[in-house]
């Protein structure tokens, strides 16, 4: 049997025993089922998986005790922030899902001119915790030492005005002939996405005015889902994932 692996946002102690939160302990009691007696491995973002025993399992919660630690090193150097407008459907969860598993440190969600996607009060913070939880499962599944911060939807400008000056900054888009290949690796990278119709002239104008860089991956116009898949795949093998 493959052993499961759980986040938890617990703090994680060898040799103590403790209470799963609620949603891992939900994972593991009602969707798992698992029992007494069964291995899990668990993780909370500190670097490490903690190997931990099943202690005992009740219809409200799980408890287990951690019993070895190993560090990972799954996450890469290059730190990345994607800057998403948010597209219809599930598109978003899919961005997200594969996002997570090409090691993104940071997701905003966006909304922009052409953001077709309202949503307000509730619906807005049940979406974020929506696709946190996404963020959560593909961390679990790739063997991620963290997951992403998936923050409140905010602005466009505002996101584009808050670029950290450690950041490059490229707002992808391809009306333009700059290459990523042609760029300076950097540490950190912030990369502007658009929606399914695109980013206005005047959103892009913007961005480069704020020191974005415009950047193209080629000749053909992506979907909104697939631009951000695209460039974290390149930008890990020029300065990330193979460079460390």
């Amino acid at each position: 049997m493959r052993i499961p692996r759980i986040f938890t946002s617990a703090e994680l102690t060898l040799n103590t025993s403790i209470e799963l939160d609620s949603d891992a302990s939900n994972h593991v009691g009602k969707v798992l089922r698992m029992k007494s007696g069964y291995q899990i491995t668990l993780f909370n973002g500190d670097g490490a998986d903690y190997a931990a025993t099943i202690a005992e399992v009740t219809k409200k919660t799980v408890t287990v005790s951690i019993d070895d630690s190993t560090e990972t090193h799954s996450e890469s150097c290059l730190y990345t922030h994607i800057g998403q407008v948010i597209s219809r459907g599930d598109r978003m969860d899919y961005m997200i899902q594969k996002s997570t598993e090409l090691g993104v440190s940071e997701i905003t969600p966006l909304t922009s001119e052409r953001c077709e996607v309202k949503l307000k009060g509730d619906r807005e913070e049940k979406r974020v915790k929506h696709w946190q939880q996404i963020a959560i499962s593909a961390a679990e599944q790739c063997g991620r030492a963290k997951v992403p911060t998936i923050n409140p939807i905010m602005p466009i400008d505002e996101w584009v005005k808050n670029k950290p000056t450690d950041e490059l900054g490229l707002v992808m888009h391809h009306r333009t002939s700059q290459s990523l290949t042609d760029l300076i690796k950097p540490n950190k990278a912030r990369l502007l996405i658009g929606p399914e119709g695109g980013l206005s002239d005047s959103e892009i104008e913007s961005a480069i005015n704020l020191q974005f860089i415009p950047t193209t991956l080629g000749p053909r116009v992506f979907r909104s889902e697939t631009a951000p898949i695209a460039t974290l795949s390149i930008i890990q093998w020029l300065w990330g994932d193979f460079n460390q």
